[in-house]
């Protein structure tokens, strides 16, 4: 059950955008607010991809070493909050003129969903990474938090930063994140 989900995060993903892009009745000031937020999300899994690779967009749970420095000294699952943070900031971007209910239905919706898919492949992560790595991941997950970063990185830290395999690894997240501004933008303009 656990692969089954890792290996469709990408489509179980997309229903809370697509129901924002449904129902979301975006306003400037929301825009203004959600907008930044999101962007801060995707420069956190930037950060994070440059230090753990193109290893993070297969379909199974793959990790050629164990990652601890840069994001992943701070908290375990850089790209997942980073993730989080992205989709709250979509989340009150479209919502803005919602009525309060509507819109409170709608983040909860999609963060929901989001906290449900990762409740399942995070453990699956562990699982694997616990596997190949043994005491090395149960001394760095007993000294970094799974969701909530540390104020002070963690040490010891292992990894180098690639700047140069974020454009191929990310190349999707990218397309779909101008896809949901340009979706933004048309339910801004015509709604």
């Amino acid at each position: 059950m656990r692969a089954i989900v890792f290996k469709n995060r990408g489509a179980l993903l997309a229903a809370p955008a697509l129901l924002l892009v449904a129902f979301g009745k975006p306003s400037t000031a929301s825009m203004l607010l959600g907008i930044p937020l999101a962007l801060a999300g995707e420069l956190l899994r930037c950060w994070a991809v440059g230090y753990s690779g193109t290893t993070t967009r297969g379909s199974t749970v793959t990790a050629p070493a164990l990652v601890t420095a840069g994001p992943y000294a701070y908290v375990r699952n850089p790209l997942y909050v980073g993730n989080f943070i992205t989709a709250l900031g979509f989340a009150l971007a479209f919502t803005g003129r919602n009525e309060p209910f509507e819109r409170l239905g709608l983040i909860v919706v999609s963060l929901g969903t989001m906290l449900a898919v990762y409740s399942v492949i995070v453990p699956h992560e562990e699982e694997y990474l616990r596997a190949t790595f043994g005491a090395r991941y149960d001394e760095y997950a007993a000294r970094v938090p799974r969701a909530f970063p540390l104020r002070a990185p963690a040490a010891p830290q292992q990894g180098t930063y690639d700047a140069s395999v974020i454009a191929s690894a990310e190349s999707r997240t990218f397309v779909t994140f101008a896809l949901v501004l340009a979706a933004l933008g048309l339910k801004a303009l015509f709604s």
